[in-house]
C-alpha cells in the first residue's frame, strides 16, 4: 500500500512565504502536505516529474463572481484553468442569498446588468434549492467543487431581503430592520459566511441594475454600513470587501478609516488602480494605505493588475453605466435598447455629455478608450454590407461618413441588430507603476479578477498567469518570491483562510506546478468566444499555458491543462476545511 498519494520531485519550491527559491520534493497525503525536502519513508501511488518547474501554493482569488457559475463550472473558469485553487463570492454586495422564492428571477436579472452574467445560463444552469443563508451555504457545500470556496453576505441581497426592494434604495433603514439585518449577519456568521461585501459608487453607479436604477448599497448610508460592522467586532471574525468612489474621494477614505475602526476587521479596499503615465494616481492611494496602517487599521488595497482588452457589443456592454445618459440608452430588452438607439433625444444626450468631455465619461474613456477611438473588430454576420467597416475605428468612419462618432456607433449597432463588435484600443500598460503598487507597500494585493463577470467582453479571471509572465519573468520588477506572497500567503491572511496559501508541511495541499518560461495566455488580450454555458450561451475566455498540474487539497484537477474531473474543493466554513 502508497504510503503518500502524490510524490513532486525535482521541482523549485517557492513556498509563499518570501523564503529563497530552493530545489525539494514534496509529499502530499491525505488532502495536506506530509513532507518537504529530504527522503520520504515509502512511496506514492503518482510522481509528477517538476524537474525545471515551480511548485508552489495554489492562487487564491478574492474578487470573484462566480456565484451563479459555481453551479455549473466546478472549477470557476477562468480562474481556475491559471492556478486558483480558492476563490471568494459574493463580492460586492451581489449574490442570491437570502432570497425569498418569488424574488429568484428579479435576483438573476439584477446579476445580467450589473455583473452582465448571460441570464439564459442562469435560468438554465442553477437550481435554487435554498432561501436563507444556511441553506444557501448547505447548498453550495453539497455542490460539486473544483475549488475551495468562501462566501461573504451580499449585503444587496440582506437589505432586499428585510426591508424590500424599493425600501432598499430609497431609505435608511428603521431600527427594527437594522436589528433584524444584525441579526441575519449573526446568523450568517455562524453557518459559515466570511463577513459581508459593499459596493457603494453613488447614484450614477458603474454598475447599474437592471432597469437602471442605482444597486442597493451604492446609496446605503454610512449608519446601515457600520450597523453590520458591529457584528464582525462582536463576534472577532470575518472581514469587509468594499468597493467604493461616490465622488468625494476625501469622504470615502475618511470613511474606509472609520468603517475599519468600527469592525475591528480587516477591510478589503476595491481599487487601487494606476494611470498610465501619472504616477501620482496610484502614490496617493498607497500613501494613504500606509497611513491608515500606521493607525492600527487593518486595510488591505486590493490592486488592479488585470491587463486585458474589451471587445463588446451594445447588446451586452454595461461599463458606460457611469453616464446616465449611456445607462438610459443601454438598459431594458433587445427591443427596448433598439429603439432608445433611434430616439433623437435620447442620442442627443449620449453626444452632449460626450462633446462637453463629461466628467463622468471621461473615467469611462481612460479605462476603454472612449467612442472616438473603438475600433470594429467584428460585423453581425448576416449583415455583409457592414464588412467594409471592419478594422476602422469609428473616428475614421465619422469622418468619411461626415457623421458624430457617436452617431455613427449607434447607426452600425442598429444595422447590426446590436450585434457589431467593437474593440477599446491598447494604448499599452505601465509595468512600472504597476509594480509599484506591489513593491512599495506591505499591504496590497494583486487582481481583482472580477472572474465569472462581464463574460462576454471581460476575460480578467487569467491575471495570475499574465502576472508571473508579465511583471515577474519578463519584466524582472517583481521577485518570484514576492509574487507568490502576494498571490497566495497574503490574500489568505487577509481573507482568514486557515492553513492554505503556502507550502508547509501541514498545511492543506493547494499547488501549482508550472513552468515560467512556458507561462502564456490563449488567446492574447482579448480571449475567444466558446458556446459552454447553459442554455447555449457563449462567453469569451482565455486558457493557459505552462501548467503541469494544478492541485486542490492533493488532488489533481488539472493535468498538463487537461481537466481530470477530480472535485476535491470544498467550502471553507469560516475559513477552515
Amino acid at each position: 500500500m502508497a504510503d503518500y498519494d502524490l510524490h513532486i520531485t525535482g521541482g523549485t519550491v517557492v513556498d509563499g512565504t518570501r523564503a529563497p527559491r530552493h530545489q525539494a520534493d514534496v509529499w502530499i497525503k491525505d488532502g495536506t502536505i506530509a513532507q518537504i525536502g529530504g527522503k520520504a519513508p515509502g512511496f506514492a501511488k503518482r510522481t509528477i516529474d517538476a524537474g525545471g518547474l515551480i511548485v508552489a501554493p495554489g492562487f487564491v482569488d478574492l474578487h470573484t463572481h462566480y456565484d451563479a457559475q459555481i453551479r455549473w463550472d466546478p472549477y470557476c473558469t477562468i480562474s481556475g484553468w491559471h492556478g486558483v485553487t480558492s476563490v471568494v463570492l459574493g463580492n460586492c454586495g451581489f449574490g442570491f442569498a437570502p432570497v425569498k422564492p418569488d424574488f429568484r428571477d428579479r435576483s438573476m436579472l439584477t446579476m445580467t446588468r450589473t455583473e452582465a452574467i448571460p441570464y439564459d445560463a442562469m435560468k438554465v444552469g442553477m437550481h435554487w434549492d435554498w432561501e436563507t443563508i444556511p441553506e444557501y451555504l448547505d447548498s453550495l457545500d453539497r455542490a460539486a467543487k473544483g475549488v475551495n470556496i468562501i462566501q461573504y453576505m451580499p449585503t444587496s441581497s440582506l437589505m432586499t431581503y428585510v426591508m424590500g426592494l424599493e425600501a432598499a434604495k430609497t431609505r435608511p433603514a428603521t431600527e427594527k430592520e437594522r436589528h433584524e439585518m444584525k441579526r441575519l449577519l449573526h446568523e450568517g456568521m455562524a453557518a459559515g459566511l466570511c463577513g459581508f461585501s459593499i459596493q457603494r459608487l453613488g447614484p450614477d453607479s458603474t454598475q447599474a441594475d437592471y432597469d437602471g436604477s442605482p444597486m442597493v448599497t451604492d446609496t446605503m448610508c454610512d449608519e446601515d454600513i457600520l450597523n453590520l460592522a458591529e457584528v464582525l467586532r462582536e463576534r472577532g471574525d470575518g472581514f469587509i470587501q468594499i468597493t467604493q468612489a461616490t465622488g468625494n474621494i476625501k469622504a470615502d477614505l475618511a470613511f474606509l478609516e472609520k468603517l475599519a475602526a468600527v469592525a475591528q476587521r480587516p477591510i478589503l479596499h476595491n481599487a487601487i488602480v494606476p494611470a498610465r503615465k501619472d504616477p501620482k494616481v496610484h502614490r496617493r492611494s498607497l500613501q494613504w494605505l500606509e497611513r491608515a496602517r500606521a493607525q492600527g487599521l487593518p486595510i488591505y488595497g486590493q490592486t488592479g493588475t488585470v491587463r486585458t482588452g474589451f471587445a463588446f457589443t451594445l447588446e451586452h456592454w454595461n461599463l458606460y453605466d457611469a453616464s446616465p445618459a449611456w445607462r438610459e440608452l443601454t438598459t431594458g430588452s433587445h427591443k427596448e435598447k433598439l429603439a432608445k438607439l433611434q430616439n433623437p433625444a435620447l442620442r442627443e444626450a449620449v453626444k452632449r455629455e460626450f462633446d462637453e468631455a463629461d466628467r463622468r465619461l471621461q473615467v469611462i474613456q481612460a479605462g476603454v478608450g472612449g467612442p472616438i477611438e473603438v475600433l470594429i473588430v467584428q460585423s453581425d454576420g448576416g449583415k455583409p454590407a457592414l464588412e467594409k467597416y471592419v478594422g476602422k475605428s469609428l473616428g475614421q468612419i465619422a469622418k468619411e461618413e461626415g457623421k458624430h462618432p457617436i452617431d455613427t456607433m449607434l447607426d452600425l449597432s442598429l444595422a447590426g441588430d446590436l450585434n457589431v463588435e467593437f474593440l477599446g484600443p491598447n494604448r499599452g500598460f505601465n509595468a512600472e507603476f504597476m509594480a509599484e503598487m506591489i513593491n512599495d507597500s506591505a499591504w496590497t494585493l494583486p487582481g481583482v479578477s472580477d472572474g465569472g463577470a462581464h463574460t462576454k467582453f471581460f476575460t480578467g479571471g487569467a491575471f495570475t498567469t499574465d502576472f508571473l509572465k508579465w511583471l515577474v519573468r519578463d519584466e524582472q520588477r517583481i521577485t518570484l518570491e514576492e509574487a507568490h506572497y502576494r498571490l497566495s500567503a497574503l490574500p489568505s491572511q487577509a481573507a482568514g483562510f486557515r492553513d492554505r496559501g503556502v507550502l508547509r508541511e501541514g498545511t492543506a495541499a493547494d499547488v501549482v506546478v508550472y513552468d515560467l518560461d512556458g507561462l502564456a495566455i490563449d488567446p492574447d488580450w482579448i480571449g475567444e468566444i466558446t458556446y459552454d454555458f447553459p442554455g447555449g450561451e457563449w462567453r469569451r475566455v482565455q486558457r493557459a499555458k505552462g501548467y503541469k498540474a494544478i492541485i486542490v487539497n492533493g488532488e489533481m484537477t488539472f493535468d498538463e491543462g487537461k481537466c481530470t474531473g477530480a472535485t476535491s474543493g470544498r467550502l471553507l466554513r469560516h475559513g477552515r476545511g
